[in-house]
């Protein structure tokens, strides 16, 4: 009978030949096939050899090389094309209209060269800047393209070193370890035994753990390394994306077989090859096509909400400019008209015709643009700029940010929102990683029904004190034998990271901290630091109850129970699958300590005598697992009818593999299932003995701490926390994982021995399905297993029905399933991470038609992941229920006062989690966001109208909850009483379900959901999928106008990071993806609380007050030109110096508000820390409403009034001369300009005074030194010794001082009248820096006390206001 296997692969090739046979106009409507010409959709690579010279010509020409260019620029088009960009900006195009204007000389103000100063200044430091950032770009491409690397040679027969940019698609490229990948390679050779490579994806994606790739299915049989001459495979794949976590396509070989290819299957580029010593892959992406360069789209951009606000109030300014102009242009025509003859100074046309008057007005219109044009303020784009580095630079700089565990501290990745951190309305928070520290702790577990609560080890975890920093810097990899916790462990491996003295990879790549490894001379162990491998995850204490049952299982109690029906043996049978499962469900790497992080065996050949070579052969037999692309299943019986030749040809390979740690021998003859099912199985107990012996445990005792040493040490790697729990409690029960292959993993398991697992299948997890599997043949039954482990969410819909299961067992399947349930319940109100544990047992022939489906699905280029998920549906159903574990995950730090806190300066938080719902409140109440008074309302409903009625009923309860607190909090008034004569205040928390959030999410029901958000003191998301929390925040930021902040730490949370206005990225146990795709990188969730009420309130204040000082000090200074058109005929003439005009703003007042707005300090930051309450005034752009601007406004009309009509009235009658006259003026404005400054400066500290002093001095060294130097500097005026000469007259300092004085004393009374009788809320904190340490806490503490109840009385009118204001949203 023919393997069903094979037939089907038979009949699937024989499918696609006749497919292909098919015209070529006819598009096929399989799902799971394209023709191979559609290069459109596809991509084909050919390998570029002889015998595919002609193909390989015309394919290779669509493709890209391998050289790359990241720059923007040439030396033929930087200039051009930075011209181009820059005057995209409105601000510059402004300005260059008003040079061209200048250079019509009816409309000409200043000398041409004059005018041009400002926007060449601007236009060439942004010039200089990108050239230099340019340049830098470019020789970094110039070191990579031409690095080194080895490239077959078709006409040299052999590898031979080229530059990466000389590598094309098609190429074979062998690398060495340590070496960087060049190009996109699917993975063809590895000189892994059992085709494995190790790479580092650090580059990509910052995770430092390693991660393991295969050659592909079919190559890894193979002896020596791949002769490129002889590969006659093409390869069919998907064409060039981003995406890094797929990648689709199959290998054809010349007979027709197809074999499907993975991301598994894929070496991209820019990672790094670790513990392989050679790879050998065919270039699929090359150059700007690879994945890496795909996703490399440069800095994001984001605008802050200040910066539109700017933009809409230059708008303004522009009005303003406007009107002023119209006025000069008007009062010009005036003027000229009240002349009853020509006057002398209108020069008629050579025709002898005047122009006139009104023609006059609008020349002199354009003109008075001229002369005004400093009123937009050009330099105030360059200054934020300036001041928004400063601000990052004083972030990045924090101490407090550092943490000392991770050596990391905050990275600010954007650099042009640092104020809006000072508005921030919602926080929208992932749970596991960001408020928990995302080190799982094994707690408890649920077997077949029963709990075991393991409450020795939660007293461990109650006890446990974490190591001194001097120790974790420490590497101990070994355990004292003599505490009680070594005694019921098996060996373990704990390292940590390294000293805190070295250099960070933050500091050499300025993209992410990691930390730095010891390659050492071959580079062999991979790290110093082994991911999720701390004593409190890996220390787990075992249940006495549960250890007992478990050292009771020997290999005939479990063969017994694999038939039998009884209650005892079933319980043996869940209790040794559901520790299998922790310890093989998985895709942890096992390594040895300081060695490197690939496979670990056993090497028992030494100590057990191989007697015949018979005993070789089915040795051979066990070790030699066949691969998935092998046309059959496996069959025993065909196994032992191999002929000696055959056995004989592969032997060579056998000893090749077992000069590496090899499997025991003995203890595959015990697990095998041949020799189980043989009659002649009498030495099957002797051969468990001698297993037992070697691995160090007794098949009856339960732990022995000498034959513990005989066992090496381990060290565990996984890609998540989980696994490594699950792994490390399967271990404290003497379920050992001792190694793990592509093709086998090997248990060590009390009582049964050695057991080699044939690894069939890895479903690995996703969010969609919440679960994972892996298909193995069991080696004791030698049938086709399936273990399962997934959200209980899922889980339980997955379980076989009574119908389904066996009548005996149906009744017991049921209790199981309902007691289960009941303890997943109670774990989740504990606030622990639940598992479902469940297995499934497969025949032959069942397993043989769900993977000819999968085999299907695997070898489709479209549809794919659609097909992959149907197969894995198929096959994960029917479950038998094992179990369930209940896992830990400790609250980070500080996250109860953070939130507090956080909760008190206005912001509200949701939090958004993949986690089930009790596990999510739990975490919400331990983190201080769901308080026990508050009414907790659960949205979960199946359809949208239901859940549309759900939610109007929860908004009637608050409604009149709220108004029947409405009187009480009436009567209570402004009563400043404790908090405890206060009434209880109503305050309601929701919960909602990813299920329902589908039904919320549609148009007709967002409005209704967001009003009730709006009076909940908080919300929690569960069980909500990546897109859902994305679409969330979305939602919030569009449709309330609010400032978001999204904070995460893994992969899952980078759509919701980018949503937001503000991403903040943790830098935890997941990987560094959150942190690359965020605009603030931070270690821990207590840092949030500083950077937002400190550092958030300083940036914002400090910005909005420098943007209004720039308004008022153009403003003022314009003004003053204004004023003289009044009394020269409006005819836009200056009473200063063009020079110093222009040079004015540009460089004698520029620096001072730089200063003031990178170091100015309204409140302290203790006292910013302590009352969280004062973030409420940058939060609601109380410095910066557009009552503030026009109040600034106004100010600067006063004040140039002042100062243009105190010289004019003092010189009024004299024959002075226009720029004498102007010479005072100008100098009386810098004073009052500078000290108007000084008024608004809240901490004066030396750095601002020597910057003001300094200004003060350059204006009268420039002007001396001006006026000494040339008598004309332009024709139309004479500077002269104007200066020198009012140096020497007590009159000029005389109109300097009362001007400055009267222009300032209005703003000087007003503010110490506000200091005085009606400080600001800033005003009464920054009061408080000036009391004793003892003053300072009484003043803070009743400042609280009178916050809380103004909090409480203020939340229920709120929430009166918003109830009689529904459907507003």
């Amino acid at each position: 009978m023919a393997d069903p296997i094979r037939w089907a692969r038979y009949r699937w090739q024989r499918l696609l030949s006749a497919e292909g046979r098919e015209s070529s106009s006819s598009n096929s409507s399989s799902r799971c096939h394209q023709s191979s010409k559609s290069t459109g959709k596809h991509r084909i690579v050919i390998p570029c050899l002889g015998h595919f010279k002609e193909e390989y010509e015309k394919v290779s020409k669509l493709y890209m090389n391998n050289k790359i260019r990241t720059t923007k620029y040439t030396l033929l088009n930087f200039l051009p094309r930075n011209l181009f960009e820059q005057f995209h900006r409105v601000a510059n195009l402004y300005f260059l209209f008003l040079v061209v204007l200048n250079w019509v000389p009816l409309v000409e103000a200043f000398q041409k060269e004059i005018t041009m100063l400002p926007l060449i200044g601007v236009l060439s430091i942004i010039a200089v800047k990108d050239g230099l950032e340019d340049y830098s770009r470019y020789k970094m491409d110039k070191r990579i393209n031409n690095l080194l690397t080895k490239v077959y040679s078709r006409k040299e027969k052999k590898y031979i070193d080229k530059c990466w940019k000389n590598i094309n698609v098609g190429d074979f490229v062998r690398l060495s370890r340590n070496e960087i990948i060049p190009a996109d390679m699917v993975l063809l050779y590895s000189s892994d035994l059992d085709g494995i490579c190790y790479i580092e994806t650090a580059g990509l994606d910052g995770e430092t753990n390693l991660k393991q790739r295969h050659v592909v299915r079919g190559c890894s049989e193979q002896v020596s390394e791949i002769d490129p001459e002889e590969f006659s495979s093409r390869i069919e794949c998907e064409s060039p994306n981003n995406n890094l976590s797929s990648f689709r396509g199959f290998v054809e070989h010349s007979n027709m077989d197809r074999v499907a290819l993975s991301k598994e299957n894929l070496l991209l580029r820019g990672c790094t090859v670790r513990n392989t010593e050679a790879v050998v892959g065919i270039v699929v992406y090359a150059g700007h096509e690879t994945k890496a360069m795909l996703n490399h789209s440069g800095p994001h951009y984001k605008r802050s909400k200040l910066e539109r606000k700017v933009n809409t109030d230059i708008l303004w300014c522009v009005l303003l400019l406007i009107l002023m102009c119209l006025t000069g242009a008007i009062g010009h025509g005036i003027w000229l008209a009240r002349y009853s003859e020509i006057p002398f100074f209108n020069i008629p046309n050579p025709d002898g015709k005047s122009v006139p008057p009104i023609l006059t007005g609008f020349y002199m219109f354009w003109t008075m643009i001229i002369l005004l044009q400093v009123l937009i303020p050009v330099s105030l784009y360059v200054s934020i700029e300036i001041v928004k580095l400063g601000q990052i630079y004083l972030i990045q700089n924090d101490i407090d940010f550092y943490h000392e565990k991770t050596d990391s501290t905050i990275q600010c990745r954007a650099l042009n929102i640092a104020e809006d951190l000072g508005q921030i309305q919602y926080i929208f928070s992932d749970k596991t990683g960001t408020l928990t520290e995302n080190k799982m702790v094994f707690r408890r577990c649920s077997i077949a029904g029963q709990e075991y609560c393991h409450e020795e080890n939660a007293k461990r975890l109650e006890s446990y004190q974490e190591m001194d920093s001097e120790d974790e810097d420490s590497v101990d990899c070994q355990r004292g034998s003599s505490t009680h916790m070594s005694k019921w462990q098996g060996p373990s491996c704990r390292t940590v990271c390294e000293p805190l003295k070295r250099k960070s990879l933050n500091q050499l790549s300025g993209s992410y901290p990691a930390f730095i490894r010891e390659d050492g001379e071959g580079g062999g162990p991979h790290s110093g630091y082994v991911a999720f491998s701390s004593p409190i995850e890996a220390d787990v204490i075992p249940d006495t109850q549960l250890l007992e049952k478990f050292s009771q299982i020997c290999f005939h109690s479990y063969q017994h129970s694999e038939e039998a029906s009884s209650k005892l043996s079933l319980e043996t049978m869940y209790i040794t699958d559901f520790f299998l499962a922790l310890a093989i469900c998985n895709t942890v790497v096992v390594s040895v300590p300081h060695q490197p992080c690939q496979k670990m065996r056993l090497s028992s050949l030494g100590r057990v005598p191989i007697k015949s070579l018979e005993e070789i052969r089915q040795m051979f037999q066990r070790l030699s697992v066949r691969r998935l692309s092998s046309s059959r299943l496996p069959n025993v019986k065909e196994s032992s009818s191999e002929s000696s030749n055959s056995f004989m040809s592969k032997l060579s390979i056998f000893r090749t593999k077992l000069a590496s740690p090899a499997l025991d021998g003995a203890a595959q003859r015990a697990g095998q299932p041949h020799n189980t099912d043989s009659p002649e199985n009498s030495q099957v107990p002797q051969e468990l003995d001698m297993v037992n012996v070697a691995a160090g445990c007794e098949p009856s005792s339960a732990v022995s701490s000498i034959e513990l040493s005989a066992l090496p040490k381990l060290c565990y790697e996984a890609e998540s926390p989980d696994e490594a729990a699950l792994v490390h409690a399967a271990r404290a029960y003497k379920c050992v994982l001792q190694s793990r292959t592509p093709d086998q993993v090997t248990v060590d398991l009390a009582g049964l021995g050695s057991l080699t697992f044939q690894l069939l299948h890895i479903l690995p997890f996703d969010s969609l399905r919440k679960r994972m599997s892996v298909v193995v043949r069991h080696p004791v039954s030698n049938k086709v297993v399936v273990y399962t482990k997934g959200a209980d969410s899922v889980m339980m819909d997955l379980l076989r029905t009574a119908s389904e299961a066996c009548t005996n067992n149906s009744e017991i399947e049921k209790k199981i399933k309902e007691r289960t349930q009941q303890h997943l319940d109670d774990y989740a109100r504990r606030g622990l991470r639940t598992l479902c544990i469940a297995k499934k047992v497969m025949s032959d022939t069942e397993y043989a038609e769900w993977l000819n489906y999968h085999f299907l699905a695997e070898t489709s280029i479209d549809n794919r992941e659609k097909l992959l998920l149907e197969s894995a549906m198929r096959l994960e159903s029917e479950l038998t229920l094992l179990g369930a574990t209940g896992i830990e995950d400790r609250l980070q730090e500080g996250v109860p006062d953070t939130i507090q806190a956080l909760r008190k300066a206005g912001i509200k938080i949701w939090m958004l989690t993949g986690d089930k719902r009790e596990t999510a409140v739990s975490i919400a109440y331990a983190s201080k966001l769901l308080e026990p008074d508050d009414r907790i309302f659960t949205l979960k409903s199946q359809s949208r109208d239901v859940c549309a009625s759900v939610m109007s009923k929860i908004l009637e309860v608050i409604q009149k909850n709220a108004s029947a607190e409405k009187k009480p909090s009436q009567k209570l008034g402004n009563v400043s009483a404790s908090p405890s004569t206060q009434a209880p205040r109503f305050s309601a928390g929701l919960v909602i379900d990813g299920r329902t959030l589908e039904h919320v999410l549609h148009d007709s029901l967002e409005n209704i959901f967001l009003e009730l958000t709006e009076k909940c003191r908080a919300v929690v998301c569960c069980q909500a999928t990546p897109l859902q929390k994305s679409v969330l925040v979305k939602l919030v930021r569009s449709k309330l106008k609010a400032m978001t902040l999204a904070v995460g730490d893994g992969a899952n949370d980078v759509s919701m990071i980018q949503v937001a206005d503000t991403g903040v990225g943790i830098s935890g146990q997941e990987g560094m993806q959150a942190v690359m795709a965020s605009d603030f990188a931070i270690s821990q969730f207590r840092h949030l609380r500083k950077l937002l009420l400190v550092h958030g309130h300083w940036c914002y204040t400090r910005l909005t007050n420098m943007v209004l000082y720039y308004f008022y000090k153009n403003v003022t200074y314009v003004n003053l030109l204004f004023w003289y058109q009044f009394f020269c005929g409006f005819s836009g003439t200056s009473m200063t110096d063009y020079w110093i005009l222009i040079l004015f703003n540009l460089l004698f007042t520029s620096v001072p508000p730089i200063i003031y707005g990178v170091l100015d300090k309204d409140v302290s930051a203790e006292i910013l820390m302590q009352l969280p309450q004062l973030y409420t005034m940058s939060q609601n752009s109380v410095a910066y409403l557009p009552s503030a601007l026009w109040i600034t406004l106004l100010d600067a009309f006063y004040q140039s009034l002042v100062c243009f009509f105190v010289p004019y009235f003092t010189y009024y009658g004299s024959d002075i001369d226009i720029l004498s006259f102007g010479n005072p003026i100008n100098t009386a404005a810098l004073f009052i300009i500078l000290f108007h400054l000084l008024i608004e400066c809240k901490s004066v500290t030396w750095i601002h005074t020597a910057v003001i002093v300094g200004s003060i001095l350059f204006y009268f060294i420039f002007t001396l030194a001006f006026g000494s130097t040339c008598k004309t500097h332009n024709p139309q005026s004479n500077s002269y010794w104007i200066m020198e000469k009012h140096m020497t007259d007590p009159v000029f300092y005389l109109v300097c001082l009362l001007t400055t004085c009267v222009a300032l004393l209005p703003r000087y009374f007003l503010r110490g009248l506000q200091g005085t009788l009606f400080p600001s809320l800033l005003l009464r904190a920054k009061h408080l820096d000036s009391l004793t340490p003892e003053e300072q806490g009484e003043e803070i503490k009743r400042w609280k006390d009178e916050c809380n109840v103004n909090d409480k009385v203020e939340s229920q009118a709120t929430c009166v206001s918003s109830s009689s204001a529904a459907g507003a949203v």
